[in-house]
């Protein structure tokens, strides 16, 4: 298991940023405090998620992590951190074989089921989604309580200390309630990479949670 810090997870997308360039978002959510980014591109060409992955790379110039949603190839050849991928991606095993024992890897977990049937060789889980978001279609919002039942489920099967996130729909409170609840970070998209600020919605965030953290 790799070391990650989930605390902040901003999740780039270009349908969620307002026409903005990723590179430059990203750099802003970094000086703001985000422990982890992630490009999440549902619609662009091969050659487009390439150019993008790359470019955030640079911004990130290993201050952070970076990870690839569910394009293992497109991670690869950008030469990212990692990919994220969700239940009906390439298995984690098969990820393992081909970027190796270094790469970062982090799985969706939405049931009660997927929970139960972690698979090895993650090196964290986000599980969501929490709360109703138009970022992507969710079948149902589980809310704080249904993350922290598939939460203790997981934890009977994963690693001592592996990190647990909370995904979808999560505002300042939502952070404030999730972090009490036990959640290691929060992934956000739009509460982050749709305001005109970025920086400055990335710092009220890591408050939001340090105040949380110490109570």
């Amino acid at each position: 298991m790799n070391e990650i810090d989930l605390t902040l997870y901003g999740i780039l997308d270009p349908e969620r940023s307002l026409g903005r360039d990723l590179a430059r978002l990203a750099d802003e959510a970094i000086s703001g405090g985000c422990t982890l980014l992630q490009l999440r591109d549902k619609k662009g060409t091969t050659r487009d998620m390439i150019a993008r992955a790359s470019a955030i790379v640079e911004a990130a110039a290993g201050r952070v992590p970076f990870l690839v949603n569910d394009r293992v190839d497109v991670a690869m050849v950008a030469k990212a951190d990692g990919v994220h991928v969700g239940q009906d991606d390439m298995p984690v095993a098969h990820v393992r074989a081909l970027m190796g024992a270094n790469a970062l890897v982090g799985l969706s977990v939405k049931t009660r089921e997927e929970a139960r049937n972690l698979p090895d060789g993650l090196d964290y889980i986000c599980i969501g989604g929490v709360f109703d978001t138009q970022s992507k279609d969710n079948d149902r919002s589980i809310g704080v309580d249904g993350w922290k039942e598939l939460a203790e489920i997981a934890r009977k099967t994963l690693p001592a200390g592996m990190p647990i996130g909370a995904i979808a729909g999560i505002d300042l409170d939502g952070a404030k309630e999730l972090t009490k609840a036990g959640a290691d970070g929060v992934a956000l998209i739009s509460a982050l990479f749709m305001e005109d600020n970025v920086q400055r919605a990335a710092r009220e965030f890591v408050m939001k949670i340090e105040d949380a953290q110490r109570v």
